[in-house]
C-alpha cells in the first residue's frame, strides 16, 4: 500500500510540475491535428428581389361551342384534347328533317319555273296584240302583272332553298378555329339546343398569366416588370414574359390586384386553366452570398465558420450572419460577413471555434 501511493504520489507530482512548466506530460496528445476542410470565397453578383405567387394559365383566344340548332346529336368526331384544324368537323347533329324539307323545296322549282315561262309568253303575246290594236291596254298590263309575280315566286322559293340549305350546315358543326378540344360533356344520342354547350377549342401557342398580387404591394407594380412561370418545385424557369397589364382596381373579396402577362408556348406543356407557380422580379441589386452549404442554423440563428490566421496558424472562427431567402445554391448575406472572406463549405460538421484547419482541393 505504501509503494502504490508513493507511486501515485510521484506521478502528481510530475504532472503538476509539467503543468507549471507549460510543458505536456509524459503520455498526453501534443494538441488536435488541422482538420481538412473546403473554403470559397463570399462573394458579390446581381440579386433579385423576388416574390412568389399560385397564377392561372389562361388562353388569349378560346372558343366556346355550341349548337344553332335544336336536334339530336348522331357522330362526334372528336375527343378531349384532340389538335384540331379550323373548320375540321367535330359533331353531327340528325339533319334528316332538313333535308326533307330542303328536297320538299327543291321538287316544287320546276313548277315556279314553268308558270315564269308561261306567263313570259302571255306577255309577249299580250305585247304583240297591243301593238296591232286587239287587246286593250288594261289587258296587257294583266299579262306584264303575271309575269312579275311568276317572277317574284321563284325569286322568293330559291331564297327559301338557300335559307334551307345554310340551315342544313349548321347540322354539321365545324370548328370556327385550329386548336385543342377542350372537355365533351355531350354524348351520342343526346338531345341539344343552342344553349347546349358541347366543347371548348383553345389555342395553346399564346397563354396569359394571371397573378394576384397583394394590394400591400401596389405601389411597386407597374408595366415591364419581369414574370416568370416556374416548375412544381421552382427549380426551373418554364415561360419568361413581363407585366403587360396591371388592374385599376382592386378585388373587393382577396384585397389583390391582377396582374397579367403573355407566355409563348409552342411546345404546348402549358396548358390553358392550369395552376403555376410565378415569379415576379421585383428589382435586382449587387449582394454578398455565400455557397448554402457554408450555413448551419442552430436554435433559429444562422452561423458560418470563417477561416482566419491567428499566430500564423489557420483556425476556424465561428461567426452569427444574417441571410436572406436561398438564391440558386446562395445564401444571400446581408450582415457578419464580408466580401472575400473565406468560408468553410466541407467539413464543418468536425468544428468548434477556434479550431485549426488545414485547406483541402475539392
Amino acid at each position: 500500500m505504501r509503494t502504490y501511493g508513493a507511486a501515485a504520489a510521484a506521478i502528481f507530482i510530475a504532472s503538476l510540475s509539467a503543468a507549471c512548466s507549460g510543458q505536456p506530460a509524459a503520455g498526453q496528445p501534443q494538441g488536435l491535428p488541422p482538420t481538412p476542410v473546403q473554403v470559397a470565397d463570399a462573394r458579390t453578383i446581381p440579386i433579385e428581389d423576388t416574390t412568389e405567387y399560385v397564377a392561372t394559365l389562361k388562353s388569349i383566344r378560346s372558343t366556346t361551342i355550341q349548337p344553332q340548332i335544336d336536334g339530336q346529336i348522331t357522330q362526334i368526331f372528336v375527343k378531349s384534347g384532340d389538335m384540331v384544324a379550323d373548320a375540321a368537323p367535330l359533331f353531327q347533329i340528325d339533319p334528316r328533317r332538313q333535308q326533307a324539307a330542303v328536297s320538299s323545296q327543291q321538287a316544287e322549282r320546276p313548277a315556279r319555273e314553268a308558270s315564269l315561262a308561261f306567263a313570259r309568253q302571255q306577255q309577249q303575246r299580250a305585247s304583240e296584240l297591243f301593238a296591232a290594236g286587239a287587246i286593250s291596254r288594261q289587258e296587257l298590263e294583266q299579262a306584264q302583272t303575271a309575269l312579275q309575280t311568276a317572277e317574284a315566286n321563284l325569286q322568293a322559293l330559291q331564297a327559301q332553298v338557300e335559307q334551307q340549305q345554310v340551315q342544313l350546315r349548321y347540322y354539321t358543326i365545324a370548328a370556327p378555329t385550329a386548336g385543342v378540344i377542350g372537355d365533351v360533356p355531350v354524348r351520342v344520342g343526346m338531345q341539344v339546343s343552342p344553349q347546349t354547350l358541347l366543347t371548348t377549342i383553345d389555342q395553346n401557342d399564346t397563354l396569359e398569366v394571371y397573378v394576384s398580387v397583394p394590394v400591400e404591394r401596389a405601389r411597386e407594380i407597374r408595366a415591364g416588370l419581369p414574370l416568370r412561370v416556374l416548375s412544381s418545385d421552382g427549380r426551373d424557369t418554364l415561360a419568361a414574359t413581363v407585366v403587360d397589364f396591371v388592374s385599376s382596381h382592386v378585388d373587393e373579396a382577396t384585397q389583390s390586384i391582377l396582374v397579367k402577362g403573355a407566355v409563348r408556348n409552342p411546345s404546348g406543356a402549358l396548358r390553358s386553366q392550369q395552376f403555376v407557380r410565378a415569379r415576379i422580379v421585383w428589382k435586382k441589386t449587387e449582394g454578398l452570398v455565400v455557397p448554402v452549404t457554408a450555413v448551419a442554423r442552430v436554435s433559429g440563428q444562422f452561423f458560418v465558420f470563417v477561416a482566419e490566421t491567428a499566430e500564423g496558424k489557420l483556425v476556424a472562427r465561428q461567426r452569427g450572419v444574417k441571410v436572406g431567402q436561398i438564391v440558386a445554391n446562395d445564401y444571400p448575406v446581408l450582415e457578419g460577413i464580408k466580401p472575400g472572406e473565406k468560408v468553410v463549405v466541407s467539413g464543418s460538421q468536425k468544428l468548434v471555434d477556434g479550431a485549426p484547419i488545414a485547406i483541402s482541393q475539392p
